[in-house]
């Protein structure tokens, strides 16, 4: 332990894509704010028509209902930079989301295509509690507690950059879908993961894979400091490294939530996302994915009463999309992701007439090198 709090390294770094995109001073103009909600709908069409095969319109799970019926594709964030990078007819694409996904969307397409973020500011906060400069002085520090190498581990809610660095120190990406897999498969060849930056979704998926608690410890970016389950702990005898990050959407779920709905609701069932603490997880029926949580609800008997915990705005259009079921949010008043919610219909508009014009404002590019790092950590999620 002694290693982990004396080591001291020296580290350099070059700004964040992010950061540079919001230094661009992206202010939508004030013009927008005089047009109604069908103006603007009117004019997203009319331009979706003339730019016809050229454009694509990808909108994550948890965007606002408005900005949904304006997308060709609606999904988790690999999903949908793969059914960008597969339509090799369109030269813009896009992403209704967050920056990292845009940035994903980016590396996985030609150099044709261009990748637009609606709104600079549409960032995700688990993916800014790691950035490049914590890793590497993370990276040097576990290098100094542990003879045997420590295979980093990072979900697909990160940074470029940091996808960059797993790539470059043979880590892997993993998505909530695939992470149990991914991470069983790790632990057959490497005696121990980083995982990052979701505290929770590491813990969710090793746990299920047999490990204890007492086998995981956290580590706190802000300290240089690891935490261990049990402060008498030898830190040599940890299997699991867990990133201190999480979801400020998933994190609003608690057992007592779920413990009232079940006495309120008989026969109920709950589903969660992985992003949840391990506690609401563990109290839940299952679990899953964003994808899975929409298809285990919608393949449920007619009338299935659900409680779910994850972002509002999918929940309720899951209530209003399938109405043959009963289905209720573990807390109907939890806020949905603020950051994602940033992209309304007038952003979305605004970006269709800066392409028009041929401005790149809002273009989200990734430097080759970082791609190439990155796409190491990717191909290595899709091998195995």
């Amino acid at each position: 332990m002694s290693s982990i709090e004396t080591v001291k390294p020296v580290v350099t770094t070059k700004p964040s894509t992010r950061q540079a995109c919001i230094s661009k001073q992206m202010i939508i103009p004030a013009k927008y704010a005089q047009m109604t909600a069908d103006e603007i709908s009117r004019q997203i069409q009319d331009k979706k028509q003339q730019f016809g095969d050229e454009l694509v319109i990808l909108a994550h799970h948890y965007q606002k209902s408005e900005i949904i019926p304006f997308a060709d594709y609606v999904g988790d964030s690999l999903q949908l930079a793969k059914s960008a990078a597969a339509n090799r007819a369109a030269k813009h694409i896009i992403f209704c989301g967050v920056h990292f996904m845009a940035e994903t969307a980016d590396m996985l397409t030609t150099a044709d295509q261009k990748v637009y973020l609606p709104d600079a500011m549409a960032g995700c906060s688990m993916a800014d509690m790691a950035n490049l400069a914590q890793l590497e002085r993370a990276w040097q520090l576990l290098e100094a507690t542990y003879v045997e190498p420590v295979i980093p581990v990072t979900y697909i809610n990160s940074t470029a950059e940091v996808k960059a660095f797993v790539g470059d120190h043979n880590g892997v990406i993993v998505t909530s879908s695939n992470a149990e897999m991914i991470l069983k498969r790790v632990f057959a060849q490497h005696q121990r993961v980083l995982f990052l930056p979701d505290q929770h979704l590491g813990r969710n998926t090793a746990f299920q894979l047999g490990i204890p608690l007492a086998e995981m410890a956290i580590w706190n970016p802000k300290k240089d400091q690891l935490l261990p389950h049990d402060s008498n702990q030898d830190p040599q005898n940890l299997k699991v490294i867990l990133w201190k990050g999480r979801c400020c959407v998933h994190q609003q779920y608690t057992v007592d939530q779920i413990a009232q709905l079940r006495q309120q609701i008989p026969d109920l069932k709950v589903i969660v996302h992985p992003e949840c603490p391990i506690e609401v997880v563990q109290a839940s029926d299952f679990y899953g994915s964003t994808k899975k949580i929409i298809d285990v609800v919608a393949a449920s008997p007619a009338h299935t009463k659900w409680a779910i915990g994850t972002d509002n705005n999918l929940v309720n259009r899951m209530i209003r999309d399938l109405p043959d079921h009963d289905i209720v949010s573990i807390d109907p008043t939890a806020f949905s992701c603020i950051t994602m919610n940033r992209i309304r219909l007038a952003h979305l508009l605004w970006t269709l007439e800066e392409i028009e014009n041929g401005s790149t404002l809002q273009q989200i590019t990734v430097d080759k090198a970082t791609q190439i790092s990155s796409l190491k950590a990717l191909d290595r999620m899709l091998e195995m």
